[in-house]
């Protein structure tokens, strides 16, 4: 994804991206930090393997004989195998993310005509189009919604529910209300969205989004 001409990731003084086996680019796990300052990157290697000065391999090289610890670190090393994987991905992302774009714009045309909201259709820059949320009308009950996509073999999924309704954030910030946040994390919908899906395959996503708007409503 990138705006005016310039990738997101690199805005500010670090960018992070995941790799799980749902993102656009996947390793299965795993993921990678971006900087372009020198004392973060070297606090990154330092804290992604236990605080450690050296690694292991580097101690086979010869580079040293021992390690030292110089802060509470994290076991958050990639190995090869993901690595290996990613740089194969990689070769794949503007193919990939491309197909993503065209099925995107195909749910927009094919589903113009419902009372739905497509968050993201016209905002600016260029979209990784990694995910096709869907806003339901009020009047529709969305348990029902899904469950009747459910019946029709289509997975649907929430992306997200508000963060600040989540337990843990509920006993520390005040019950905070966020009405706007509540609205759409309450009707919210996720369609499938992936590159190999084909025509058929969305007409199909299409129909049944039909179905079950009729039947799920209140």
């Amino acid at each position: 994804a990138s705006l005016n001409g310039k990738s997101l990731g690199v805005w500010g003084d670090v960018g992070c991206f995941s790799f799980f086996s749902n993102k656009n680019l996947s390793t299965g796990e795993g993921g990678m930090i971006l900087t372009n300052r020198e004392d973060l990157a070297e606090k990154i290697r330092l804290l992604r393997s236990h605080g450690m000065t050296t690694l292991t391999y580097d101690r086979h090289r010869g580079h040293a004989f021992s390690y030292d610890v110089l802060a509470l670190g994290y076991n958050y090393r990639i190995d090869e195998i993901h690595s290996a994987l990613g740089i194969e991905q990689l070769k794949k992302l503007s193919r990939n993310n491309a197909l993503r774009k065209k099925w995107s714009e195909l749910y927009w045309r094919e589903l113009a005509d419902l009372p739905l909201i497509f968050p993201f259709a016209k905002s600016n820059g260029q979209s990784a189009c990694h995910l096709f949320p869907v806003i339901l009308p009020r009047a529709v009950n969305r348990e029902r919604f899904m469950q009747s996509m459910k019946d029709q073999g289509v997975q649907t999924s929430i992306h997200y529910p508000p963060i600040h309704q989540f337990s843990y954030y509920r006993s520390r910030y005040n019950q905070v209300v966020l009405q706007n946040t509540e609205q759409a994390g309450l009707r919210e919908v996720t369609l499938p969205l992936y590159p190999t899906m084909g025509e058929e395959k969305v007409m199909l996503v299409v129909e049944a989004v039909r179905t079950a708007l009729r039947k799920a409503q209140d």
